[in-house]
């Protein structure tokens, strides 16, 4: 009424209540408008189903879109949560109404710009809403869930059905008279004063965020419900004002209000956690397209501009991008420096860090970007273009994978690298590896595949699928793949499923994964059939066809098993296997179309043996008691039964050489020397005892045996040679080959041995090897007449090259090592011994550099200065090494301001004394050392001119040494340095 009362009446007009409201006499009532939502709640039901049918789908605008799927994220893990909590959002009321409080709920606009709301009983419902306007319509829209209010304002306004304001569906050039929706729809019609009517329709567009199995949600248009998509938990945020975008992210949820931003955080670490309290405020008003939260940011994206906030507000980085941004997800990574993935407009996608101002490319496609997902290691990047196409990237190469069409939307699934999900067209595709897509009826968006579960959004509900993967997993197993069908099958399959997965692999023999997948099922014969052959394979077996043939009989293919056990030799246990069934007729079909001499001699012993028995072993016995021996031996060889051999071989007469020689062939097929031996023992084999030991490499009893007869020495120690000389011990197979009496041999194995220690500048082994190359030149000149002269010849170039290198080695040592612990005076000596001895031409290994450089330095610093100035010239005309040249530069130019002859002038000449035999036996043996070279050389006998100067000679090689040098090198050697004549060894 005028005077601002309400008055309920009936359909009589009997006044049944009488609302009196405080300040009615100023606050006349305008409007009034019943709540439909009680009286038509089934109507609407009905209404809404048959508008599902007819539609389908929901036809959403590219904005719509964008507000619709912010930060779709697919994550791996998940908290569980049994308890529901609720918050609410300003620490107002927490408290749900009941359905049944609302019904018949009045809903009253007066001119005191006031909306009140009452029930049947003239009872208030909450407080009066100050409306800043004179109200002139009220009526309620769809179902009774908001409120349409037009007035002096000039615009129709939404608000909630509990009066918290919305916004404005249009402004009018005049007040607004009337307002209405229309009837099952979401139209609405607007009357003004001067006369103009106008028509809006409705969108209402999804407002939501999802995280692993959080999805948070708007609902009437002011409150946040997040949903725990696996157990089906909800807790509701209630708040007071219009809710346009929600974004969520591990503990984070951030809800954006038309003047501010709040930021959640849960309660506690515990990822169950489903408590949610304000963590902070923004009292700021932003408009933004798309808004992301991460642990310590908000991202704001309008049209190409991205911003960075910190929680209390301040814009930290902005990034521009080229084109509009049509999709922005976080992929995850350390607080406060977390990436996100960026698809734009024009094809291009980028990778963001929030640390970090510069934005990386990843690719770049010809078409617009409208749903982005990155595999759970980052390897791999799926897209859905404009064109519903879904393309998949390798990363790294930039590289497209595959393509599939029919695609509205992508995600991959966090547990398994290579297997995704994409949706279109009413269908669910599901693509693992390079395999065909499999594909199920599914409406919505995939927005999220963990493990087997698939969650889908259709029109305004979030939903988690179960969807079996046995699809993709019988695709591996269709190309053997088990390992990879395994890991499908973790994520979901029936126990159906298992079980073929658990036969396929134990068929091709993938053990780890058959056990693994009876594990699962249960299947306890199974399992100890695997552990079984694992214990076998432990012990050496490994034939796989006859462990095939195990699993054949375990499943019932008996007949297949029996053709694998006769493949692999293992017929015996073909025979327990039809024994063990009563299968007898197949056990005698089986051994006749196998050995024929078991079918003769199970019909010539005993009829019923093949039909009873079928035992291999008894049949070794009935030959033997037969006399059969030889056949009694050749089942025990081919079935490895070495006590079976070894007791017929023992009870065997050495007279009979045949079946003993059968014994000890199988003994040495079946890797048992031991028993081979015996064998040849008791029949006084000796050859083949001498090759049984070679064979088996077993040295020292061919040696003993050679010993004692000398006749099998070239079968014992030729093989010992070449053996020795194939495991890389070439000095013993030397010795081996000059002991056979190989000499050829011998001296080739010596020249690879030198050539390798000059060539390795181990210039002392290689005159050590040169010089036993001497001595066995002159072996064969004492043995061979013919060759005698060549091998003289060979024995004093060799003799020269043992003392070259000798000499050298001490030379490659001063110049390569910091230190030497020789006298100038030696070093001096030897220099010059070896340049006179490379006048002709220069061994191999052998640097003339080194030697004139020491000759040059040791002559300097032992005052010959003309012997000096002679090496260094001699050196300019060589290649000297970068890391001499400074110091023969240096050396060249001052020898120039030393004097030009030297400190001591030496006879030009050395010529031998030459004496007679009655001269020579006067001279005192102490004085005399003499070289007693074998023949066909002759002696050698030296005057030491000194006699102060004590001279060692070494019996071996006649090589001449300073006594306290040689006793020096023995005590650290223990041999003759030249020879390595041990000195232990006798002097012959």
């Amino acid at each position: 009424m005028f005077n601002g009362v309400i008055s309920i009446r009936n359909k009589n007009g009997d006044e049944k209540v009488k609302i009196e409201r405080a300040g009615a006499a100023s606050s006349p009532v305008w409007s009034i408008c019943w709540n439909p939502s009680s009286r038509w709640e089934k109507f609407w039901s009905r209404a809404d189903e048959e508008e599902e049918s007819d539609n389908g789908h929901l036809e959403k605008s590219d904005h719509s879109q964008l507000e619709e799927m912010p930060e779709l994220k697919p994550n791996p893990d998940s908290g569980q949560d049994n308890e529901e909590k609720i918050e609410d959002n300003e620490k107002e009321e927490t408290k749900h109404c009941d359905l049944d409080e609302r019904n018949d709920t009045l809903a009253v606009a007066d001119w005191g710009q006031r909306l009140s709301f009452y029930q049947l009983s003239g009872k208030q419902i909450g407080k009066d809403r100050t409306l800043n306007f004179d109200p002139c319509c009220v009526s309620y829209f769809t179902k009774g869930e908001y409120i349409l209010l037009g007035g002096s304002d000039k615009q129709v306004s939404l608000f909630t059905k509990d009066g918290v304001r919305l916004g404005a569906i249009g402004e009018q050039s005049s007040w607004v008279w009337t307002c209405k929706a229309k009837p099952d729809s979401n139209y609405v019609a607007v009357g003004c004063q001067d006369g103009t009517i106008s028509f809006y329709q409705l969108i209402f567009s999804t407002v939501h965020g999802l995280y692993k199995d959080r999805y948070a949600y708007r609902d009437s248009m002011t409150d946040v419900i997040v949903q725990h998509l696996i157990t089906e938990q909800k807790v509701r945020i209630k708040g007071r004002e219009l809710v346009k975008k929600i974004a969520i992210y591990k503990n984070r949820l951030a809800i954006q209000m038309p003047e501010k931003i709040l930021i959640y955080e849960l309660y506690s670490d515990d990822s169950s956690d489903m408590y949610y309290r304000v963590k902070e405020k923004i009292v700021k008003k932003f408009e933004c397209n798309l808004l992301v939260v991460c642990s310590e940011h908000i991202i704001l994206c309008q049209e190409k501009r991205l911003q960075c906030l910190s929680f209390s507000g301040v814009k930290e980085r902005e990034w521009l991008m080229e084109s509009l941004i049509r999709y922005i997800k976080v992929i995850g990574g350390p607080p406060g420096r977390e990436g996100l993935l960026v698809g734009l407009k024009n094809g291009q996608i980028l990778k963001i860090f929030v640390d970090n101002v510069f934005a990386i490319v990843l690719l770049k496609q010809s078409t617009a970007v409208r749903c982005l997902d990155m595999s759970a290691s980052r390897n791999k990047l799926a897209v859905v273009d404009e064109n519903d196409t879904c393309l998949v990237y390798d990363i790294h190469t930039k590289e497209l994978l595959f393509q599939e069409p029919n695609a509205n939307s992508v995600a991959w699934n966090t547990q398994c690298e290579d297997m995704l999900c994409f949706s279109g067209g009413g269908y669910l595709n599901i693509k693992a590896g390079n395999f065909p897509v499999h594909q199920q009826k599914l409406q919505g968006f995939v927005v999220g595949y963990n493990g087997s579960k698939i969650f889908c959004l259709h029109v305004f509900s979030m939903s988690a699928v179960e969807v079996p993967q046995s699809a993709p997993m019988y695709q591996y197993l269709e190309r053997k793949m088990f390992k990879e069908a395994y890991q499908i099958a973790c994520l979901g399959v029936t126990d159906a499923d298992w079980r073929e997965l658990a036969m396929e692999a134990l068929e091709g023999l993938e053990f780890e994964t058959a056990k693994k997948a009876f594990t699962r099922i249960r299947d306890l014969r199974y399992l100890e059939l695997i552990s079984s052959i694992e214990e076998r394979k432990k012990h050496g077996e490994n034939l796989n066809e006859l462990f095939l043939a195990d699993v054949y009989a375990y499943q019932g293919k008996f007949h297949e098993a029996a053709k694998l056990y006769k493949k692999s030799g293992h017929e015996s246990l073909a025979l327990d296997m039809y024994s063990d069934l009563r299968m007898f007729d197949y056990a005698k079909d089986f051994l006749r179309s196998g050995d024929p001499k078991d079918t003769k001699m199970l019909i010539k012993k005993q009829a019923d043996w093949a039909k009873n028995i079928n035992e291999p072993k008894a049949a070794v016995e009935m030959y033997l008691s037969a006399g059969e021996h030889m056949k009694a031996i050749e089942i025990s060889g081919d079935h490895g039964w070495v006590d079976m051999l070894i007791e017929i071989a023992r009870k065997l007469d050495k007279a009979e050489r045949e079946p003993l020689s059968k014994c000890a062939f199988y003994f040495k097929k079946l890797n048992n020397p031991g028993y081979a031996a015996e064998t040849y023992m008791k029949v006084g084999d000796l050859k083949a005892l001498v090759s049984l030991h070679v064979e088996t490499h077993r040295w020292e009893e061919a040696f003993a045996l050679s010993e004692k007869h000398p006749e099998f020495k070239d079968e014992v120690y030729v093989p010992y040679a070449q053996w020795l000389a194939e495991n890389d011990r070439f000095e013993e197979a030397q010795k081996a080959f000059h002991k056979a009496g190989r000499q050829r041999e011998a001296v080739r194995v010596l020249e690879q041995l030198t050539h390798n220690a000059v060539v390795e500048s181990r210039f002392n082994d290689a005159a050590y090897y040169y010089w036993m190359l001497s001595m066995q030149c002159l072996d064969i000149a004492q043995e061979n007449e013919e060759q005698k002269t060549e091998m003289l010849q060979k024995f004093h170039h060799f003799q020269q090259l043992a003392e070259v290198y000798h000499v050298y080695h001490y030379i490659q040592r001063y110049t390569e090592e910091p230190f030497s612990f020789h006298l100038p005076e030696t070093l001096f000596n030897i220099s010059r011994f070896l340049l006179h001895s490379l006048t002709k031409e220069t061994p191999l290994g052998i640097s003339k550099v080194n030697t004139l450089f020491t000759l040059a330095k040791q002559s300097k610093a032992l005052g010959a200065y003309k012997l000096a100035r002679h090496a260094y010239d001699k050196l300019q005309g060589l290649q000297i090494p970068a890391r001499f040249q400074k110091s023969v530069e240096l050396g060249s130019l001052t020898i120039r301001s030393k004097p030009f002859h030297d400190s001591e002038q030496g006879s030009s000449e050395f010529v031998p004394v030459v004496v007679n035999r009655a001269v020579l036996q006067s001279m005192s043996r102490r004085d005399v050392l003499i070289k007693r070279w074998p023949k066909p050389l002759r002696w050698q006998y030296y005057r030491s001119l000194l006699p102060d100067a004590s001279i060692t000679m070494c019996p071996s090689c006649f090589q001449m040494f300073h006594t306290e040098d040689y006793e020096l090198l023995v005590l650290q050697h223990n041999c003759c340095p030249f020879c390595r004549r041990r000195i232990d060894e006798s002097n012959q």
